[in-house]
């Protein structure tokens, strides 16, 4: 019989906004004490609080029901490495060669895995495919942050980041992609944060609004402010 938080697992990846806010607010707990093992290296708390909430956020989207692991095995290295990355970006955490390599591995994996199967592949088909534990894959893909679709679409407009900041025309895609990335990473980790979930997970701005703690002007305004700071550094790349 599943219990409760499976069943609003399964209703959050089916797009129920609802669940997805029932089920973060219901683990605001396991959140909180993820981010206090980071608390004293420089970044606010509820700036961690908000970082480890992009983290839930992908451990919903990621975990498998029907994988028979416990859903918290999964979130926490998520939550633990959304953190990470962005410290790890900060200067403040170094991720180890072999992590790496890993990572590489699974988004390998990963890949071969949606071109066969025409779909994103279960946590299950893709813990049979690498040989990894779900936690294994959850820490893994933290570390693989240049993983993330660039061509997930936006909660409203259906545009990717791509499809906004790029130019159709041009024949370097890859060397845009590597650009892009750079021009968002050189963010502030407020805009960073509004643009990973609006782009990264496909959020509406009102629930942007709900998981940061500020109102759905203020994310328009920093995802305005985001986009044009990173169309500046994909213009100056290119010069």
């Amino acid at each position: 019989m599943e219990t409760e938080q499976t069943a609003l697992i399964r209703q959050a990846q089916a797009g129920d906004e609802a669940a997805c806010a029932q089920l973060m607010e219901g683990n605001s707990g396991l959140i909180w004490s993820i981010a206090r093992r980071f608390f004293g290296r420089g970044v606010d708390p509820d700036d961690l609080y908000q970082l480890g909430c992009v983290g839930m956020l992908k451990a919903i989207r990621g975990f498998d029901p029907d994988f028979g692991t416990r859903f918290s095995t999964y979130a926490v290295p998520k939550i633990s490495g959304e953190i990470r990355r962005f410290l790890r970006d900060d200067g403040a955490v170094k991720v180890s060669r072999g992590m790496k390599e890993r990572a590489r591995a699974v988004f390998a994996a990963r890949s071969a895995l949606e071109q066969k199967l025409g779909r994103e592949p279960t946590l299950s088909e893709l813990s049979a495919q690498t040989g990894l534990s779900a936690e294994e894959l959850a820490a893994a893909e933290g570390a693989a942050s240049t993983a993330e679709s660039l061509q997930r679409p936006s909660g409203e407009t259906s545009l990717t980041l791509e499809q906004l900041l790029g130019d159709d025309g041009q024949e370097e895609r890859l060397v845009e992609r590597f650009t892009l990335l750079a021009a968002m990473d050189a963010l502030p980790e407020r805009e960073r944060m509004v643009i990973a979930l609006r782009y990264f997970h496909g959020l509406t701005q009102d629930k942007t609004a709900g998981v940061l703690g500020i109102s759905q002007v203020q994310v328009s305004r920093l995802e305005r402010r985001a986009l044009e700071a990173m169309r500046k550094d994909m213009t100056a790349a290119e010069t």
